[in-house]
């Protein structure tokens, strides 16, 4: 049998990527193989300002083999299962490979075929989503290309990744129209799963001056069930304070956000916990079976926000946690659920998110240079000429600026009854 990898890790992504290049960056003499089986890695909080004209999808996407960190091995396979009791992940063929730890961040599925139609029409008859490489470019197409008529902007039920994204298209959409003098003669509705605009208070007024500036209708708890492309209708499941029904609404054009839910061999395996997400301390990123399994990312079942701002927090405390765990000892890291959701409200002005477990406000800059619950020229700047440079020469590169790990504190035990 091959010698076990010190470090495995399922997925090559911006997780997986960034664990490996900051395991390399602090001990290059270190095994580390990365698994996953795409020939592409994708920038994908990029697709927004793709949908919005601001990006050329080009400038996403660069060849897996360009970003695998150097010193790191790269595995082209799937992985069909795992099986942490004997320390090996399965691969598509049936072959195995062996690991002293694994880190898990295999991301998540989108669930296009679980609304009907929906995946027969994506790309055509006015529906498109940002979620995809390949439709990014469409949603621009077709919000320049719409003069009149109704638009439909849709959110799943939670967790999804980006949650904010469905919005992002929305305003981008919105703010074209308005520029374009067309907003009188496009109807807007926002057809959310969930009962709020967004989940963390403190953003919600800036947002909801923009839905009045665009005269978005909202409709909450609105489900997307189904969708006839060919003819132009969506049909969503409403709920209220009378009960549920269900809604045939015609679009000219359509922006759909797909339900999300944790790939089938993460949520049949022995690491899954509730809902088929990873199971894992929300601080350490530990699995609470498996000492030696750490997971990040999308598919870790914390209750952080699904970005990649949140998987290059989580990044540099796994790797100082598998380090710790190499050498036989207690995690000695902690995350503090941090995500953020620069929400682009308008072109040139971004309300910055950036929030942790419980929603509490964790601002990188101090309020008299980026007040994140107002739209700023500086945060937008941030988004379109930052952020993509920090993503590909610093987060994937192991360079870990205002990402540094805070220390783990074990909380105390708990006090013997009296």
């Amino acid at each position: 049998m091959a010698q076990p990898h010190d470090v495995l890790i399922v997925g090559a992504g911006a997780a997986g990527i960034a664990t490996a290049a900051s395991l390399l960056r602090r001990n290059p003499r270190l095994d580390v193989a990365l698994i996953d089986p795409a020939r592409t890695h994708y920038y994908q909080p990029g697709w927004t300002l793709v949908g919005g004209g601001v990006f050329r999808a080009a400038q996403t996407a660069r060849t897996m083999e360009s970003v695998i960190p150097r010193g790191a091995s790269w595995i082209e396979a799937a992985v069909r299962g795992f099986d942490p009791a004997h320390q090996q992940v399965t691969l598509s063929d049936g072959t195995t490979r062996s690991y002293r730890v694994l880190v898990a961040a295999p991301g998540l599925h989108l669930d296009w075929a679980a609304i009907p139609g929906l995946a027969a029409t994506l790309g055509k008859h006015g529906v498109t989503s940002n979620y995809r490489y390949d439709l990014s470019p469409y949603t621009w197409s077709l919000v320049q290309g719409l003069s009149r008529g109704t638009a439909l902007f849709t959110q799943p039920p939670m967790p999804i990744k980006c949650a904010g994204a469905p919005q992002k298209a929305m305003y981008l959409s919105c703010d074209h129209w308005q520029r374009q003098g067309r907003q009188g003669a496009i109807t807007t509705q926002f057809h959310n799963a969930g009962g709020v605009l967004f989940g963390v208070p403190a953003y919600v007024p800036a947002l909801m001056e923009y839905v009045g500036r665009y005269a978005i209708d909202l409709r909450f708890q609105s489900k997307l069930i189904a969708v006839d492309g060919p003819a132009h209708s969506a049909t969503f499941e409403q709920t209220d304070a009378t009960g549920t029904r269900v809604v045939v609404q015609s679009f000219d054009m359509m922006h759909v956000c797909p339900p999300q839910r944790a790939p089938d061999f993460v949520a049949d395996s022995p690491l899954a916990g509730p809902g088929g997400w990873i199971a894992a301390d929300p601080a350490t990123l530990r699995h609470p079976q498996w000492e030696n399994v750490f997971a990040l990312g999308d598919a870790v079942g914390t209750s952080n926000a699904k970005t990649a701002a949140a998987a290059r927090r989580q990044a540099p405390v796994v790797a100082e946690n598998v380090l710790a765990a190499l050498a036989g000892k207690a995690p000695v890291a902690a995350y503090d659920g941090y995500g953020s959701c620069p929400l682009t409200v308008e072109r040139g002005r971004i309300v910055l998110a950036e929030f942790g477990y419980g929603g509490k406000l964790l601002p990188s800059f101090p309020g008299w240079f980026i007040d994140g619950a107002r739209p700023s020229r500086l945060a937008w700047m941030l988004k379109e000429r930052g952020l993509p440079p920090i993503y590909w020469h610093g987060m994937l590169k192991g360079r870990e600026w205002l990402a540094k790990p805070q220390p783990f504190t074990p909380p105390a035990p708990a006090a013997a009854p009296a």
